[in-house]
């Protein structure tokens, strides 16, 4: 995973206006290598419309997202960011198996194969399960192996402990603190107080 010793995303005030109604506006912040942004705030405050424009899915109404000192739409952003939103966005009529092999042939393979992501996610011995017959905390857990089978350095997270028990929260802190150790950097919005002693933690509270 590449390493930087400057900031890799950048807001630079940035506003979002939704039904003429402004959610925030002259927000910044820079998130250097290894460290995790946190979303604070009530529903309807602007998390989701935040992580929409760092995703790049909508244009802000003033300022710009930067990457590695680059505007988005000029930097191989796109090819560093991975997304995982509410929706656990796998194919319920696939596999667990197919599923993976769906997102690594989108993108570039990361750390982790496919059988070792299963391993590191409890769901080994699924590989020929339909997702149609999972849980909800599986499900949430195989939309989280994405991140792992594929070379992503920047998370963006949406609620991403939603369906899980107190020991899929553990894991994906620990994948959290794992990937942040290695020199990636993560944005997540949470209704949960994480846990991650050993990661910098910024936290922006939108009201």
């Amino acid at each position: 995973m590449r390493q930087q010793s400057t900031h890799l995303l950048e807001g630079s005030n940035l506003s979002c206006v939704r039904d003429d109604r402004i959610l925030f506006e002259q927000l910044n912040f820079k998130l250097p290598a290894g460290h995790t942004l946190l979303l604070e705030g009530k529903n309807g405050s602007g998390k989701t419309s935040l992580l929409r424009i760092l995703c790049g899915f909508r244009e802000p109404d003033d300022g710009q997202v930067l990457w590695c000192g680059e505007v988005i739409e000029d930097s191989q952003y796109h090819a560093d960011m991975a997304y995982v939103g509410h929706l656990d966005g796998v194919k319920k009529e696939l596999t667990v198996l197919e599923n993976l092999k769906v997102s690594l042939a989108l993108g570039q393979p990361g750390t982790y194969s496919i059988q070792q992501a299963l391993v590191k996610v409890h769901l080994s011995g699924y590989d020929d399960t339909l997702v149609q017959a999972l849980s909800a905390g599986q499900k949430r857990r195989l939309s989280l192996a994405r991140l792992l089978i594929t070379h992503n350095v920047l998370w963006i997270l949406d609620e991403p402990f939603t369906s899980l028990d107190k020991q899929g929260i553990a894991l994906i802190e620990t994948l959290m603190t794992e990937h942040c150790a290695n020199g990636g950097c993560i944005v997540l919005t949470s209704h949960h107080d994480i846990d991650l002693p050993d990661v910098s933690v910024q936290r922006i509270h939108l009201s």
